[in-house]
């Protein structure tokens, strides 16, 4: 069997079903915005958002472009074999490793330039930039060097679990990596640290009444944290961070600034409803199931010797099986996968939304959905195919359309007023 020209032409047809999805993503901007989100922007503001969208897209389809013709002449030149040969490491850890690492520059090569004209050209032209060229870079190189340790880590952990396990090595392994993905869950407050400064929620009538509304629905949270936010973007969020006791809430600085109280609130009264169905361990759930996939093809790729000899290798290179696991099976698999994540999470989010407006949040929560929308220039009338195959969150419009369905004549929000 041909390796090299099966592995080809999966790039290729993959590269057309995402430029297929891109150029839905560009035609979006022709699609009539929903009347009940049509106040989101006014006149100029959807001018404005109507460059902004098309500068955006297109710059991602350049991204998509140079990605593919980089993998595409990877692999038919045979690059990272030569890179191997040219280097002659000592023994396959090295070699592994020096696949990795020549990999990560290539990305870099690309993904760096991309980077730089969207946030400090693009962004800065619309006013969302609040990064420095200083932070840029400084957050270029932590990530780099967070993917080395991480990618090169696992890698290592993977040759040596397959010399002394053979077949057992894909329960061993997979056990091994959804740990230590729970673990970065839990220590995800502290690893945040590392790009951002976190202060506590003053005391108030805000830290009161999300205190109030965690408690009253089981919720327990270690610390309430406003992240500095605006030290890159002007855009808002709000998230929790951690599991178990570590578990933290995080409010962007800019959040406090954009949004009221009563809507601050009804984002969270969303999020304890997250928590009391149990979402997020679900979908954790969902996530090993994913995890077994991939580690059962790269079992399958380290399996079969005779691939490498296709790409110029004198022998297994357990570094160009990560390769291909992620930029030949992975992306090729990843509709097929993603299909029941995304719509077991659209699921929730409609659930979550219905929680809080039982909570009497739900007026809140459609003016805050508005002004995150607002404020982050949101695509309101995305293609519906688009959002079938890759969004995790329903619309706007539709979430807002479902609060509206699911509402009840009812008196005084919970959030309108304080105690």
């Amino acid at each position: 069997m041909n390796y090299k020209a099966a592995a080809v032409i999966v790039v290729t047809l993959t590269f057309f079903f995402q430029t297929f999805i891109k150029w839905l993503e560009m035609k979006s901007a022709e699609r009539k915005i929903p009347e009940n989100v049509a106040d989101i922007y006014d006149g100029p503001s959807y001018e404005r958002w109507l460059k902004y969208y098309r500068e955006t897209t297109r710059l991602a389809f350049v991204r998509h472009l140079l990605s593919y013709l980089a993998v595409y002449l990877i692999l038919s030149l045979d690059v990272y074999a030569w890179i191997v040969y040219w280097l002659s490491p000592a023994n396959e850890y090295l070699t592994a490793l020096t696949v990795i690492g020549a990999d990560m520059i290539v990305g870099l090569l690309f993904s760096v330039p991309c980077d730089y004209v969207s946030t400090m050209v693009v962004e800065q032209k619309y006013g969302f930039n609040k990064t420095t060229r200083k932070t840029f870079f400084l957050d270029q190189i932590k990530n780099t060097l967070i993917e080395l340790v991480m990618m090169g880590g696992l890698c290592c952990l993977f040759i040596r679990l397959h010399r002394l396990l053979g077949n057992w090595l894909i329960p061993v392994f997979t056990g091994i990596v959804f740990l230590l993905l729970l673990l970065v869950l839990a220590l995800y407050p502290v690893l945040s640290r590392v790009f951002n400064k976190f202060e506590p929620l003053p005391e108030g009538e805000l830290r009161e009444r999300l205190c109030r509304l965690l408690h009253e629905n089981g919720c327990t949270v270690r610390e309430i944290k406003v992240m500095d936010g605006s030290r890159r973007s002007t855009r808002a969020n709000a998230y929790f961070s951690g599991v178990g006791r570590t578990k933290t809430i995080v409010l962007y600085d800019t959040l406090l600034e954009q949004m009221s109280p009563d809507e601050i609130v009804a984002v969270f009264a969303h999020e304890a409803g997250h928590n009391k169905h149990k979402d997020n361990l679900k979908m954790q759930g969902l996530s090993l199931i994913n995890l077994v996939v991939m580690v059962l093809l790269a079992w399958v790729l380290v399996s079969v010797p005779e691939i490498y000899a296709g790409f110029g290798f004198d022998r297994l290179n357990y570094g160009f099986a990560l390769y291909l696991l992620g930029t030949v099976c992975l992306p090729f698999l990843t509709p097929f996968l993603g299909l029941p994540a995304a719509a077991l999470s659209r699921h929730f989010e409609y659930r979550a939304d219905r929680f809080a407006r039982e909570q009497g949040f739900g007026g809140a929560l459609a003016s805050a959905l508005k002004v995150l929308a607002r404020n982050s220039f949101v695509c309101l009338s995305p293609h519906p195919l688009i959002v079938k195959l890759t969004y995790d969150h329903p619309t706007v419009s539709q979430r807002i359309a479902a609060l509206e369905a699911d509402a009840e004549p009812q008196g005084t929000e919970a959030g309108g007023s304080s105690e």
